[in-house]
């Protein structure tokens, strides 16, 4: 296995290549094919669903499995970061979230709503091996890059990740708008589904195959004390957790930098995450054809644009600090989320996936970078990542909460995402708290 120095070129791009790898996740699961898959689930009959001898709304139910995915990786995901960097093994970890999640897209395939409960199990895994492994990923990105690297190599991850998603998606998309091209049998509607569940199979395998280079140059981990560990392992990630909480405490930019990002992040991935149900059911598309297509093909654009904007994010942050250029994004988040409140053609729809994606990648990749920077010199970047890990998805938890509460309550989504507009109001006053330091300057 290559013993590459950090900074090095190919392991650079090693890293980043993962998110080639896992972002096809994002993309077809989250974002594209099966919120489509799972709304035509439900041609035939109400929107509401019996769980646990409650009716509930199909995108509300999926609001709350997603927060309660979110909720269990907020919870492990820093005790295992804690260990991991005391037994120095975190790409055992990544590895073993990593094939969790693309086995439980597999699984995907056989969802149905006559076994709801085991198809929601598989749901629920996969959100839970995607965002666990997300946090060993990120967590490498200052052991294998020097401070004025990071800024740019995020971004070429986030922008890595489209291309590939978007790769797959338009093959996908082939398949579910000309299955007889690729020998999938029956009517319309059901090739289509047969096509929707052979790509949650695609993204399983394509997961696991590229995420191999990744792991092929990757170093083990950073190993630290680890003639300390005995058998009470579990017990060092929570005192490991306590001496991070302790920095944090004296360094104000960093802490003031996680409040922010918590507040904000849980509205970005909150409309990232149910985007498509609310092109779906709040659309008015001409027929369940046109808003198969006309989904996906928002999908797309939003991944496409998301490169320009994820990329001139970077360059804008070098112009003019990252806190400046966070509170901007921010700004034109709020208004995209009053917009949407007013949108009902197919075109509206278009017209707003192009300046989401403007946005979208930027807003992730520089919040990522901005905290990387802004850590003290340590070795212990998984404890350190998993609070900011743990900030986006205890955000995330109450993001898609609320929402779910006011689509549930309403039947309509559209006030929640208004509602989720404040929350972007508030991550703005609060990144205008965050002090100047030499690791966001544009010097």
């Amino acid at each position: 296995m290559p013993n590459l120095q950090k900074g090095d070129t190919k392991l650079l791009n090693a890293w980043a290549f993962y998110d080639w790898a896992n972002s096809v996740y994002s993309l077809v699961i989250s974002s594209a094919v099966f919120p489509i898959f799972f709304e035509a689930l439900f041609t035939d009959r109400s929107h509401y669903i019996m769980i646990f001898g409650y009716s509930l709304k199909n995108s509300a139910l999926i609001s709350f499995v997603t927060a309660f995915a979110f909720l269990v990786v907020a919870f492990v995901s820093p005790l295992l970061s804690g260990i991991s960097d005391y037994v120095g093994n975190k790409k055992s970890f990544m590895k073993f979230f990593c094939y969790l999640g693309a086995l439980s897209c597999i699984g995907l395939y056989w969802f149905s709503l006559e076994s709801i409960y085991i198809s929601l199990v598989f749901y629920f895994l996969g959100l839970v091996g995607f965002w666990g492994s997300w946090v060993f990923y990120n967590s490498y990105l200052p052991d294998i890059a020097y401070a004025n690297q990071q800024d740019a190599i995020s971004a070429k991850g986030f922008s890595y990740g489209y291309v590939g998603s978007v790769i797959l998606l338009i093959v996908n998309l082939a398949m579910i708008m000309m299955p007889d091209l690729f020998g999938i049998s029956g009517t319309k509607g059901e090739a289509a589904m047969k096509a929707m569940r052979y790509s949650f199979v695609m993204v399983g395998v394509w997961w696991i195959l590229f995420s191999q280079y990744t792991y092929y140059y990757l170093p083990k981990g950073n190993k630290i004390v680890a003639s300390s560990i005995k058998k009470h392992i579990i017990f060092n990630g929570f005192k490991e957790l306590k001496k991070v909480w302790l920095l944090l405490a004296d360094n104000s930019p960093l802490k003031k930098y996680l409040g922010s990002f918590f507040v904000y992040s849980m509205a970005v991935q909150t409309v990232m995450l149910i985007a498509t149900y609310f092109g779906a059911q709040e659309i008015q598309w001409a027929s369940q054809s046109e808003s198969t297509t006309g989904l996906i093909i928002c999908i797309l654009l939003i991944q496409l644009v998301a490169i320009i904007g994820a990329t001139f994010t970077s360059k804008a942050s070098k112009k003019y600090g990252n806190i400046p250029t966070l509170v901007a994004i921010n700004g034109f988040w709020i208004v995209l989320c009053v917009l949407a409140y007013f949108i009902y053609l197919p075109i509206h729809f278009y017209v707003m996936a192009s300046l989401v994606g403007l946005v979208m990648g930027g807003i992730q990749a520089l919040s990522r970078s901005t905290y990387s920077k802004l850590l003290p010199e340590t070795e212990d970047t998984a404890s350190f990542f998993s609070f900011y890990d743990v900030a986006e998805k205890i955000g995330i938890v109450i993001g898609m909460c609320v929402y779910g509460i006011i689509d549930q309550i309403t039947g309509s989504p559209r006030f929640a995402i208004v509602f989720l507009g404040i929350f972007f109001v508030i991550g703005l006053l609060l990144l205008k708290r965050v002090p100047k330091t030499a690791a966001l300057s544009t010097k």
